[in-house]
C-alpha cells in the first residue's frame, strides 16, 4: 500500500516476542528512504520483556555489544493509523541481520520459515482468526463495562449474540469497521459474547502471513480506537474473574497447487492429511502452551469448565474440544484450534499450529479417537495450567525445536523466566494495569 494521501507523520514498527509494536516515529520526508533502505534498530529490541526492559544475560545485549539489525518493510506497505489525530501512516517491518539474513529471533520470520516448508510441497495454508475482547471502563479503582453512549447505562451481565449489546456501542463498531477497511484488515462478523462488555470479531480466511499481519494490526487498531471513545479494548486473557476469558480461535485449511483443499476427501470425516494435521497439533499442544498462554494472567483463563480447553482432545463439531473440525461442505473442511488466549503473539501462534500440523502430516501421524459429548468432563491428558510449568515444557521440548528456531526458543524462555520472577512482586491491581491494554 502506498503512502496515504495527506500523511503528516510516519511510524515504523516490528513485532517483538510479546507481540508488542516496537519502532520509531520519523518525518514523512524519509518515506522513500525507509522503503529502499529500511532502518537500523538493535536486535535485542525484539527480545525485551513485557515492560520493555532488556533481558538479563541475553546474548543479544552486552555479550554481543548490543548489535544493530536492519528493519526492512514487509510486503504490507504503508497503512493508515486511524486512531491518531495527526494523519499518520505505519510501515510494518521485520528484522534482518547486518549480512541480510532473516533474524531468527523475529516472530514474523518464524512464521515465514514454516510457510516456506509448505511452499516446498506446493501448499498454501489459509487462515482465519476470531478475536475476543472486552470493552472496559478502567477509569476507577474497579474494572467495569463502559456505559452505553446511547442510554448511559452499564450492562453488568453477559449478552450472548445480543444485537442490543452491539447497538449500545454502534459508533465504536462503525468506526472500527471503517478503520479496518482503510488498513486492509478483512473484518467480518461482530457478535456480543458471554462476558459483560465482551465482543468477538472474525477476520476473513486468507493467506497465513496476511492473516497474522491482520490480527496483529487489528489488535493495535482496537486498542487505539477504544481509547478515543473513553474506554479500553482489552485482549487480556481474563480481565474479570467471574466471566469468560478472551480466546483467539484459529481456523485453517491447506490448498494444493490446483487450489484444492488437502483436508477434503469428499466425506464429513476429512482426509488422511486432516487426521495427520490434527495429530501433529495434539502432540505439540502441551509443549507449545507457552505460545497459547504467554503471560502470567493467561492461566486465569485455563481453568476447567470455563469455556477454555485444558484437556488435549479433538472432535467433530464440538466446541468443548481443544481442536474442532467444523461441519459443512467438504470443500471447506478445516481445523479450528481453540486453545489460545486473546493475548497471544499471532505470528508465533500461527507458526506453532501450522508447523505442528505439517509435522503431523509429514510423519503420517494418526490422532486418537475423536471425543464425543462434554470434553471438559472427560479424562484427558492436560496442558500445563501454570506459567512455570508451561515455560519448562516449552524449554525442554524436542517437538518445539522442530517448529521454531532455537535462537527464538532461547530468547523467549529467557524473556518469560524474567517476567515470571518480576510478576511475583506485583499486586493484583498492578497486574491488571500491566496487561489490560498492553497485550
Amino acid at each position: 500500500m502506498s503512502l496515504p494521501t495527506g500523511t503528516k507523520a510516519l511510524r515504523i514498527a516490528v513485532s517483538d516476542l510479546n507481540g508488542q509494536a516496537r519502532g520509531k516515529r520519523t518525518p514523512v520526508a524519509f518515506a522513500e528512504k525507509l522503503m529502499a533502505e529500511g532502518a537500523r534498530m538493535p536486535l535485542s529490541v525484539l527480545n525485551v520483556d513485557i515492560w520493555g526492559d532488556d533481558i538479563e544475560n541475553s546474548p543479544l545485549v552486552f555479550q554481543s555489544g548490543d548489535r544493530d539489525g536492519v528493519l526492512r518493510p514487509t510486503e504490507r506497505g504503508f497503512v493508515p493509523v486511524p486512531w491518531l489525530d495527526t494523519p499518520t501512516a505505519l510501515l510494518p517491518m521485520w528484522m534482518f541481520t547486518e549480512e541480510g539474513e532473516p533474524f531468527a529471533g523475529d516472530p514474523r520470520h518464524a512464521l515465514a520459515r514454516v510457510l516456506d516448508r509448505y511452499a516446498e510441497r506446493g501448499w498454501r495454508p489459509q487462515v482465519a482468526t476470531e478475536l475476543e475482547f472486552y470493552l472496559i471502563d478502567d477509569s476507577g479503582d474497579d474494572l467495569k463495562p463502559p456505559p452505553s453512549p446511547r442510554s448511559g447505562k452499564r450492562r453488568l451481565g453477559g449478552e450472548i449474540l445480543s444485537l442490543r449489546a452491539l447497538d449500545a456501542f454502534d459508533n465504536f463498531f462503525s468506526e472500527l469497521y471503517e478503520a479496518a477497511a482503510a488498513m486492509d484488515i478483512p473484518a467480518e462478523t461482530a457478535i456480543s459474547e458471554a462476558g459483560m462488555g465482551q465482543f468477538e470479531i472474525n477476520l476473513v480466511h486468507g493467506p497465513a502471513m496476511k492473516a497474522a499481519d491482520d490480527t496483529w494490526l487489528f489488535k493495535l487498531l482496537a486498542h487505539g480506537l477504544a481509547r478515543n471513545h473513553g474506554f479500553a479494548a482489552s485482549f487480556m486473557a481474563k480481565p474479570y474473574a467471574g466471566f469468560a476469558g478472551n480466546g483467539m480461535h484459529m481456523h485453517f485449511s491447506v490448498l494444493d497447487e490446483t487450489g484444492g483443499n488437502i483436508f477434503d476427501d469428499g466425506t464429513s470425516q476429512g482426509s488422511g492429511a486432516l487426521r495427520g494435521a490434527v495429530a501433529g497439533c495434539l502432540e505439540a499442544m502441551a509443549p507449545s502452551t507457552l505460545i497459547f498462554a504467554p503471560h502470567g494472567s493467561s492461566y486465569d483463563r485455563l481453568v476447567p469448565g470455563a469455556h477454555a480447553p485444558t484437556g488435549i482432545s479433538w472432535a467433530y463439531e464440538n466446541r468443548t474440544a481443544a481442536i474442532r473440525v467444523p461441519a459443512g461442505s467438504p470443500k471447506a473442511r478445516r481445523i479450528e484450534h481453540r486453545v489460545a488466549g486473546g493475548d497471544i503473539n499471532p505470528y508465533l501462534m500461527l507458526a506453532v499450529v501450522l508447523g505442528a500440523a505439517l509435522d503431523g502430516i509429514e510423519r503420517g501421524a494418526e490422532p486418537p479417537a475423536p471425543v464425543t459429548g462434554n470434553a471438559y468432563s472427560a479424562d484427558l491428558p492436560q496442558i500445563p495450567t501454570d506459567w512455570a510449568a508451561a515455560i519448562a515444557a516449552f524449554r525442554d521440548s524436542e517437538i518445539v525445536t522442530r517448529l521454531l528456531p532455537r535462537q527464538l526458543i532461547r530468547n523467549l524462555v529467557l524473556t518469560k523466566e524474567q517476567e515470571l520472577e518480576a510478576e511475583g512482586e506485583l499486586s493484583p491491581s498492578e497486574r491488571v494495569d500491566l496487561y489490560l491494554d498492553t497485550v
